[in-house]
């Protein structure tokens, strides 16, 4: 990642073990243009972040995994009701 301002990835891995996609927690997608030159999927993890490969097979699993997880949970979140104070 390029230190500063802005996160670019600079350059980007097309291999990535099996041991880091289990535990990314969240992933934000680069676009090439403007700053950033390269396309790339950053992974975040536990204080780290890896810029990788946007078209690896196993990269994309996880982005559509982790996609799935996000959609179902948005729409199970149960909303409280209003309680009434009884005076």
């Amino acid at each position: 990642l390029f230190p500063g301002a802005f996160s670019c990835c600079m350059k980007i891995s097309d291999e990535i073990s099996k041991g880091i996609l289990r535990r990314v927690e969240r992933f934000e997608i680069q676009k090439a243009g403007g700053l950033c030159h390269l396309e790339a999927v950053i992974l975040h993890m536990k204080g780290r972040k890896f810029c990788v490969n946007p078209w690896n097979r196993e990269v994309e699993k996880i982005m559509k995994k982790m996609k799935h997880k996000i959609h179902r949970r948005k729409y199970h979140v149960r909303k409280q009701r209003r309680t009434r104070r009884i005076k």
